[in-house]
């Protein structure tokens, strides 16, 4: 039998700066993206694993009827206070000098995946946003219905997005100015006061039948003067947060995924536990430590509190320092915080 030679080549936006000295860019094998050298593609067989299996939390599961705080209200929109602001699963506003980004927006229920709790304010009351940061395709970080509210609230709102999104993102909102980095880039849209930088994550890309890996995933890092926030999302563990630190130096704010890990066997290269979200803030020698993608969709066989209860626990035996647990809606003011 011929065996296949993969087509390996790298890839990354010439127009911008790449920060990691020597780096050539994002690995693609036969035209997909791969974790650094190594490709992942999930298995449709640890798929049908979880759906034909039981959950040993089934019955935990069930009667724990946890559902994250909910602070109403818009009042948030109208300070100028640097701040962040939790939306629920991935979702953030965070104001940085005057700038105003959201990241991950989901802001109505998804096709068969229903919100827990809901948003502090109406969706269409999300203005003033300067930048739409978009860590990934996945649908629920990626939502058409999301993008396009807020581009019509905001008709002057650019996107900061990875390699290979602008098919996604013509197809949701043509009019919608993007600018896509691969990772260890800069964007240069963002004005004089602020760097936005892509980087790293462990995950995957998947929105069609025909489209695994053909969309770059990663995680970002926003500095100010005085502030260096790091938004982690979607990732399993790996030796990508020892190069941010390294490339940054010590997080102000680290804003990490905490859910939707269990069975282990099918979502450990792709979300971190809480244990593996502390030791990843530990390495990024992190200040604050907000979680997140937790408690707003059922996507996992943990029950909803355990997240929040297993770091409360690991805080309290004195690993974890700086933890903040916000409700969906309340201004997390960054004065506070950062010394």
């Amino acid at each position: 039998m011929q065996q296949h030679n993969k087509k390996t080549r790298h890839i990354r936006n010439e127009k911008l700066q790449t920060i990691k000295p020597g780096y050539r860019g994002n690995k693609l094998i036969d035209g997909l993206f791969a974790n650094g050298d190594e490709m992942y593609l999930p298995s449709f067989g640890n798929v049908l694993k979880w759906k034909l299996s039981a959950n040993p939390q089934r019955e935990e599961k069930k009667a724990d009827t946890f559902v994250p705080a909910l602070h109403p209200g818009a009042d948030f929109l109208a300070s100028s206070d640097d701040m962040v602001v939790w939306l629920g699963h991935a979702s953030f506003l965070i104001r940085l000098n005057g700038i105003t980004l959201l990241i991950d927006p989901i802001l109505y229920d998804l096709p068969l995946l229903k919100r827990r709790i809901s948003l502090p304010c109406q969706p269409e009351q999300l203005r003033g946003i300067d930048f739409l940061l978009l860590s990934h395709g996945h649908r629920d970080h990626m939502d058409k219905k999301s993008i396009r509210t807020i581009f019509n609230q905001n008709p002057t709102v650019k996107a900061l997005t990875p390699l290979g999104s602008g098919d996604v993102l013509r197809s949701i909102e043509r009019r919608l100015p993007y600018q896509e980095a691969g990772w260890y880039q800069q964007y240069d849209l963002v004005p004089e006061g602020l760097e936005v930088y892509f980087m790293p994550a462990s995950h995957w890309h998947r929105r069609t039948a025909r489209d695994m890996n053909t969309m770059l995933w990663g995680s970002f890092v926003i500095k100010s003067a005085n502030t260096l926030l790091y938004f982690a999302g979607d990732t399993g563990y790996g030796n990508h947060f020892d190069e941010i630190q390294e490339l940054f130096g010590p997080m102000d704010i680290c804003i990490m995924p905490v859910g939707a890990y269990k069975p282990s066997f099918l979502m450990q290269k792709s979300h971190m536990n809480p244990h593996e979200a502390v030791k990843a803030f530990n390495l990024l020698r992190g200040g604050t430590f907000i979680p997140m993608h937790y408690g707003t969709f059922d996507l996992s066989d943990e029950p909803a509190g355990e997240p929040v209860r297993l770091l409360e626990q690991i805080a309290a035996a004195g690993m974890l320092q700086g933890l903040q647990i916000p409700a969906i809606g309340q201004p997390v003011l960054l004065r506070e915080l950062v010394n």
